[in-house]
């Protein structure tokens, strides 16, 4: 009989090639012989593809994305995921040696759905921006609260397999997978934020989200459209 999967790394990828080598490699210092690191990628026309496939590691499983942007691409990494903790993870950061030990072992100490960790903040050089990304953006757990100012940040989360069948598909109209992940965790059980640094996030000018306010009028309509996703989740 097969051994059951005990992690899957979620990643969602698209042009990758300039840090996206980094990232692997330190996710695979994370990973034992039967986890797994799957791979969405969104028609990368650049080296992303090429650099995958050199690690020739069985525990690499790359998959085509639906091409329908980042949204739809995690939710297709994370649909096609089959262990008992699932990470997500962008394809330009740096994973600590211990970031899933220290994550798996909190998830095996308590009844957590999900479980966030800090990280800090660097820059294309590895030049440190922010020591903690928690402090910076003040996170919180809370509904209401994360519907007005998100909290949850993909490549610091980690959640139980439960919350798979809860989360997806994740809505296109909302403005972020990751706090659709945070909150829907939240109805559905407890998250934790841990307090200690696990990666190094890298922010660069090619990056799909910013640490800066959206315009007013679309803050208004990205929170009326996350509320509106979590009336119309209740009514599944």
């Amino acid at each position: 009989m097969a051994e059951s999967i005990r992690v899957s790394v979620a990643m969602a990828t698209y042009n990758g090639e300039k840090y996206i080598k980094e990232q692997i490699e330190s996710i695979l210092k994370n990973l034992q012989n039967n986890d797994e690191l799957v791979i969405s990628d969104d028609g990368s026309n650049d080296s992303t593809l090429n650099i995958i496939n050199s690690f020739g590691d069985k525990r690499i499983k790359l998959i085509k994305g639906p091409g329908k942007g980042i949204k739809q691409n995690f939710n297709n990494a994370i649909k096609n995921t089959k262990g008992e903790y699932i990470f997500l993870s962008d394809q330009d950061d740096i994973w600590m040696p211990d970031k899933v030990e220290t994550v798996v072992n909190k998830f095996n100490h308590s009844d957590y759905l999900l479980i966030q960790h800090d990280a800090i903040v660097i820059d294309e050089n590895q030049e440190i921006i922010y020591e903690s990304f928690a402090k910076h953006r003040k996170v919180k757990t809370g509904i209401l609260k994360n519907i007005i100012k998100n909290s949850y940040h993909g490549c610091c989360i980690a959640f139980r397999n439960e919350l798979k069948e809860k989360i997806l598909p994740i809505p296109e109209n909302i403005n972020m997978h990751d706090q659709w992940i945070g909150l829907i965790a939240e109805l559905n059980g407890k998250t934790f934020f841990e307090d200690e640094v696990l990666i190094k996030y890298r922010r660069h000018n090619a990056n799909n989200s910013s640490l800066n306010h959206s315009p007013f009028k679309i803050m208004i309509k990205n929170r009326l459209n996350c509320l509106l996703a979590i009336l119309n989740w209740r009514k599944r």
